[in-house]
Parts: structure tokens; sequence; C-alpha cells
């Protein structure tokens, strides 16, 4: 073990031209658009990149304290994540606290992760709701502006956690209904009239929320390139089916196996469609997305068993079987957002 290489995720970077997301120039920002560097994508674009630095499995125990406990910051299907330091300039292990904070990623060895079960989906989406309502209606208000499925870190009991704040800003403050910025974030996620404008405003957030909403239902990405065509943008694939119940199996995901309530379903694709709507204003607020989501999980809403099974059940209720499957983490990641031409009115 300790011979083999792992690679850690810098959380403020290793390198200052390596950012972690990509810079979009926008409509006031065409002049050094030519000046950025292309964020690497494929796995041999990041071993081929010369800011890469390769750590011993004992340099990464080290500047982990050994992967304690106290370091985890969450977990994945594919393993956990923890907190670590490390010198600035010799990228040694730091004491806590000194240093560079680093986040590392230890494998877990028995393989690729397991489909999330129905209720754990839910149960995700209802995490990540009430952290973007908290920051929506903090009495400050912050915008995260690049919410997406790789951003939610998931505990051992699959609570969420919201990371990676490295794009929030500061809600409108005053009689302001937006705030204007650099289009920044992640491609397929980004509401379209932020990145046809680069206004901001929490309701940006609830499109970004619906786009994790639909990842979640379908298990495919908000972008597939490895689909041909228009398909391969997942809301413009699953948008026809979201209001049509009997045509929404179609884009429910197939490794659910058919273990999640229709009724449940068919709500909470009714509100990744209330939050995927073009219009930002006609957008559900992220506190009434969250009540929705709450109301989705009671246990009225489980699935329905057959009337000879019911009467047999008098004693303790079962557990559907959406439950008893294996859990994992699928946050999967999507490509930088591309330039986009920008209206010479927006300001």
């Amino acid at each position: 073990m300790d011979s083999q290489f792992f690679y850690s995720s810098l959380a403020s970077g290793i390198s200052k031209t390596t950012p972690s997301s990509l810079t979009i120039p926008s409509y006031s920002d065409k002049s050094n658009s030519s000046s950025l560097l292309p964020t690497p994508r494929s796995e041999g674009e990041i071993l081929s990149s010369p800011n890469l630095k390769a750590f011993a499995f004992n340099e990464l125990k080290n500047a982990t304290r050994n992967f304690r406990p106290d370091s985890l910051l969450g977990e994945g299907g594919f393993g956990h994540v923890y907190k670590g330091w490390i010198d600035e300039h010799t990228y040694t292990a730091a004491k806590p606290g000194s240093g560079m904070v680093v986040a590392v990623k230890r494998l877990k060895p028995e393989g690729g992760p397991q489909p999330l079960s129905w209720s754990i989906r839910m149960k995700v989406a209802i995490g990540a709701a009430r952290g973007l309502s908290f920051l929506h209606n903090a009495k400050s208000q912050v915008i995260y502006r690049d919410f997406k499925a790789s951003n939610i870190l998931l505990d051992a009991e699959f609570n969420s956690k919201l990371s990676d704040f490295g794009l929030a800003k500061a809600g409108p403050t005053g009689d302001r209904t937006h705030v204007s910025t650099q289009v920044m974030g992640t491609q397929g996620y980004a509401a379209p009239e932020y990145v046809a404008t680069g206004r901001l405003t929490a309701k940006s957030d609830v499109y970004s929320f619906g786009v994790v909403m639909l990842e979640l239902l379908s298990g495919r990405r908000a972008v597939d390139k490895t689909i041909a065509g228009v398909d391969q943008n997942l809301v413009d694939w699953a948008k026809p089916y979201l209001g049509d119940k009997r045509r929404l199996f179609r884009i429910m995901d197939s490794k659910l196996e058919g273990q999640y309530p229709q009724k449940g379903a068919f709500m909470a694709a009714t509100l990744a469609l209330q939050c995927l709507n073009r219009e930002a204003k006609a957008r559900p607020a992220m506190i009434d997305v969250l009540a929705t989501l709450e109301q989705i999980e009671t246990p009225k809403q489980a699935p329905r068993i057959s009337l000879s099974e019911h009467q047999r059940l008098h004693a303790p209720v079962r557990r559907s079987p959406a439950r008893n499957r294996t859990p994992s983490n699928v946050t999967p990641t999507a490509s930088p957002l591309p330039s986009v031409r920008q209206s010479p009115r927006a300001r």
C-alpha cells in the first residue's frame, strides 16, 4: 500500500495557473479571453500536466494525520475525502492549521459505486436543498453560483454537505434585483439567463438544483458527451417527459429497477420542471423546494403493496425495497461552461 501513489486535490490549488473552474469570458471580459488556460478534462490530460504533483501514500497519510476520523470531509461511492495540510513551497506534510489546505481522496478497494436507492436520493436532495435554502434566507443572502452534483459531499449517513464556495457571491441588497458578475460555472448547470446576461439571482441556484434533481431521477450526467446530438444535454433530453405521468418512466434510472413510488417520482419530476423554468421569476424559492421534497419523503409516499400483503402486515411495518439496496455516492462531474456571446445591452 505504501508504494502505491495517490493524487490529491488541492483546495486552494498548487498552481495559480490551474484553476478549479474555467473562467468564462463575459460581455465585459472579452479582451483577455485568449490568455486563459484550458482546464485539463481527461485522465490523460491531467497525468501529462506539468503542474501535477504525485504524492506517495505516506505523504498523504501524514498530511491527513493518518486519515483521522475528525479529518473526514465526506464520503462518496469511490472513497472518503479527508482534509489535510501541506507546506506551500515544499508540498510536504504540515501541521494542522498551517500551510496549504488540501482535500485527499482515499479510494475504496472494492471498485465502482453501487446505485443509490430512491430513499437515499431523496435524502441527498433534501440535504442539498436545505443548504441552499439556508444560504438564500440568511440575513446577508449568499448565492452559491456553482451548484452541481460533484459539489455535494456525503457523510457515512448520506447527509449532504455543500462544498467549494469559491464562486459564491453575496446576493443583491436594497432595491436591487440581481448581481451583475462575470459568467462562471459549469456547463449544463448554469441558468440560461445568467449565461446570457451575467445577471445573478438566487433563482439561478434554483435552476442548477433542478438539473441535479434530473441527475438523481435519471442517473445521467448534466452533459454526457458520449451521447450524440441534442440528447447529450440532460435538460433538453428529459424536459418533454417531466410533465407526463405515463411517459416519466422513460427517463427514470433503470438501476432503480422500478423500486420507487410513482406518485413521489412524478412530484419530484414536476418540481424539477418548475426549477428549470426559463423564466427565473417563475421558479420556486428554495424554501418551497425543500418543503415539497420533505412531503415526497414522508411515509405516505412509500411504494404501494398488494392488498393480500397489506392484510398480513399488522405488526411492524415492512421497509420499502428501495431502502434495502446498497447505497453509494454517484455525484458526476461536468465540463466547464463554454463561452457565450452576450447581449450588448446587458450590463
